[in-house]
């Protein structure tokens, strides 16, 4: 009887919490340096099948600045830049491209089907334009989310994890 009540707690518990899994693509060298100015680009909105996810896009670049912050006091949001071409005109260290892969808002309460974001940021270099790393962060919304969960909730833990890796 144990051991079957302590499966019932452990799945009400996994179904508590969100999970995140991170897929390096490229590895940076070195840290980046503290202080450097940073720009960010604005990603298009993420879409599923037909919907498209109104401010998702500019939510995903804020999560972004709000990550690269605690590292830098010179941080450019870019709404109208979606690529690196835009960025060598600015006279920032570093050039930030966040892109959303995959955005899904699921009445999961109701449902049982999670919301997922899956976004790449990539870093470069402004002088060599050079990638210094880059990641893709996959999020899945808890189960047990009593209507109070967006996608936009599972950004901030993995954005910032990511980023404090790189300093």
């Amino acid at each position: 009887m144990r051991f079957a009540t302590l499966i019932v707690f452990t799945s009400i518990l996994a179904g508590c919490t969100a999970t995140y899994k991170q897929e390096t693509l490229i590895q940076p060298s070195t840290k980046l340096v503290r202080g450097k100015s940073v720009a960010i680009t604005t990603p298009n909105n993420g879409f599923y099948e037909t919907e498209e996810y109104q401010a998702s896009g500019k939510m995903t670049s804020f999560a972004v600045q709000s990550a690269f912050a605690r590292f830098s006091s010179t941080i450019t949001v870019m709404p109208e830049c979606k690529s690196l071409v835009c960025l060598k005109d600015s006279d920032h260290y570093y050039y930030v491209i966040p892109e959303i892969l995959h955005w899904e808002e699921r009445a999961t309460e109701w449902s049982g089907k999670p919301d997922k974001i899956e976004v790449k940021i990539s870093v470069y270099d402004n002088l060599t334009l050079k990638e210094l790393a880059s990641t893709i962060i996959s999020g899945t919304s808890k189960w047990a989310t009593f209507g109070g969960d967006h996608p936009q909730d599972l950004l901030d833990e993995p954005i910032n994890a990511y980023v404090q890796s790189l300093y």
